[in-house]
């Protein structure tokens, strides 16, 4: 199974707002970086989306580790979605039952982490992982409708 290094980021001006989402996705002397937008979204749905489109954007099930400064994706991925799923996509706030935000996306990356095998590695943004910049700088070039 061929190993893949993969870097997310995602952007937003304003929140909601324009926003964007990069990836660079590292096997061996490959590299590979990709980005995209949305008109009108939030950071947390661009951070879901690049680490979605990054996945999506290999071309066979492969052993990933896949690198976010994002503690939403990496929490949820790695703590709630278990939950939510037992709780057909329901979460609890105390007596409340509300439905999972974002939804869509993360039974998206539910299914895409059903066909690789996926290390999710939480690291500090902005703190000099060069990878990390340039997912970053990928993103918010994407937000501001610069792709």
């Amino acid at each position: 199974m061929k190993k893949v290094r993969i870097y997310t980021d995602g952007a937003c001006i304003g929140n909601p707002g324009p926003g964007g989402w990069g990836a660079v996705l590292l096997s061996g002397p490959h590299r590979k970086e990709i980005s995209g937008g949305e008109e009108r979204t939030t950071n947390n749905r661009m951070e879901l989306r690049a680490a979605i489109e990054a996945l999506r954007a290999l071309r066979e099930p492969a052993e990933v580790d896949l690198f976010t400064d994002s503690v939403y994706l990496k929490r949820g991925i790695t703590e709630w979605l278990p939950r939510w799923k037992e709780q057909d996509w329901q979460r609890r706030e105390g007596k409340r039952i509300r439905p999972v935000a974002n939804e869509d996306l993360w039974r998206e990356l539910d299914q895409l982490t059903g066909i690789h095998r996926v290390r999710f590695h939480w690291l500090a943004g902005h703190a000099g992982d060069e990878e990390n910049e340039r997912a970053d700088r990928l993103a918010r070039r994407a937000a501001a409708g610069r792709q």
